[in-house]
């Protein structure tokens, strides 16, 4: 009987303790919705060949601005192009570029605020006083300005957005960094003489690298957002490039007459935020350690 009761309660405890991620996961519903919605945008821009035949910058003047229809399921644009060609391609342009601008900014500015947290003194109050300049502007304005001064286009647009956001991840380095350097594993790595930069990489990096994560994929999303919106004020993309944010520029103009034209591009594009959104929010959960989810 005490063998048992011994074996039955070791294997709850097991299933509980197995795996505290996939738990923590599995409870999240909205995670989980987040995650269907990015999939199958993601499917459908990398499979774009198969689900149209159309070519998202293919001219076709006869048949402008058709609506909603079998032929062309989100109808057509002023030139006849076919709208929902031109959002599947033009998905991997704003989600590409969206990924990729806060990877380079997270990658930036987690070297910069470790290094600024771990030597502190002179070097520690450069770069913040910098990261303070940048602060000092609204971050639409400066990524508008950066983009105008840089040229517009889609590249430009991407590193202006890269630059606004370093600040944001130097700060949350730089703090982890502060707390990581008085623990005794750093302070014993300092004594046998190890070589600064590899005690970073070593030990600050790994240790800091999860409140991180949480900041850029709730950042992504509004990346997305800022990539579209330069996109919109001329900034970003250029035509006849298929991006969410120019396509919305043209086709308010005509939303009255040809509703279909900036509805579906700005669906795509909410969709596309609130599911990065849910997503970061499932993965704070998940790293979170004083989360109770």
């Amino acid at each position: 009987m005490n063998t048992e009761l011994q074996t039955a309660t070791q294997t709850a405890s097991s299933k509980i303790s197995v795996n505290p991620i996939w738990y923590k996961l599995k409870k999240n519903k909205m995670t989980w919705l987040g995650l269907a919605i990015l999939f199958f945008i993601v499917l459908a821009s990398i499979i774009a060949p198969v689900l149209t035949s159309y070519d998202p910058t293919k001219i076709n003047v006869i048949e402008k601005f058709q609506g909603p229809s079998e032929k062309h399921w989100f109808g057509t644009d002023e030139v006849g192009r076919d709208i929902f060609a031109r959002i599947l391609y033009g998905a991997r342009l704003s989600l590409g570029m969206g990924v990729l601008a806060i990877a380079i900014t997270a990658a930036i500015g987690v070297v910069i605020g470790t290094i600024s947290g771990f030597f502190g003194g002179i070097v520690d109050q450069i770069i913040m006083r910098m990261m303070d300049m940048i602060l000092a502007f609204p971050t639409l304005i400066l990524a508008m300005a950066l983009a105008a001064a840089l040229g517009p286009n889609l590249q430009n647009a991407m590193l202006a957005i890269a630059i606004v956001k370093i600040p944001v991840y130097v700060r949350l380095a730089r703090s982890e960094t502060l707390v990581l350097r008085e623990k005794l594993f750093v302070k014993s790595a300092i004594t046998f003489g190890i070589h600064p930069f590899r005690i970073i990489i070593k030990h600050i990096v790994p240790n800091s690298i999860s409140p991180v994560i949480i900041q850029a994929t709730l950042d992504i999303g509004d990346a997305i957002l800022m990539i579209a919106t330069l996109g919109f004020l001329g900034l970003g993309a250029q035509p006849p490039t298929p991006e969410w944010g120019a396509m919305i520029s043209i086709g308010w103009k005509y939303l009255l007459d040809f509703w279909w034209y900036p509805t579906f591009p700005g669906l795509f594009l909410f969709l596309s935020s609130c599911a990065f959104n849910l997503i970061g929010d499932g993965i704070r959960d998940i790293l979170d350690p004083k989360s109770n989810s």
